[in-house]
């Protein structure tokens, strides 16, 4: 496989990653309220296939730190304390890796993009 095709490939791959990573970070940020809801976060693994390096996702998990506890008696779901169950997501964390996630996968679309319009310079060069 070629320099080209394989810097493709794991561009490629790396945009896939930040996709479902981007993906995670707006699940949590849209559950953010709902009682009991645990951040969702996922990790990289790197994929070795052949001569060619590639990163995919590992499993999602649920991050098992505490939910809190909010005061607020005049809400439905509130106990008799006055106290109801809110959710683990910590909404700066989380905006600050879905920005993270998304200048990755633009990183790796340029890179996508060089090696394409490499490639297309190596095949013109061929045709003369």
């Amino acid at each position: 496989m070629s320099d080209i095709a394989r810097t493709m490939q794991a561009s490629a791959s790396g945009m896939a990653a930040q996709a479902a990573r981007l993906r995670l970070s707006s699940e949590n940020i849209a559950n953010a309220d709902t009682p009991g809801y645990h951040r969702k976060t996922v990790s990289f693994e790197e994929v070795v296939a052949g001569d060619a390096r590639a990163v995919a996702t590992g499993p999602v998990r649920l991050d098992q730190a505490e939910t809190q506890r909010i005061l607020d008696p005049t809400h439905p779901l509130a106990g008799d304390d006055g106290y109801r169950e809110g959710s683990n997501v910590n909404m700066m964390i989380e905006i600050a890796d879905a920005r993270e996630a998304n200048r990755s996968y633009e990183a790796n679309l340029k890179m996508f993009e060089q090696a394409r319009q490499m490639a297309g310079s190596l095949i013109d060069l061929l045709r003369r």
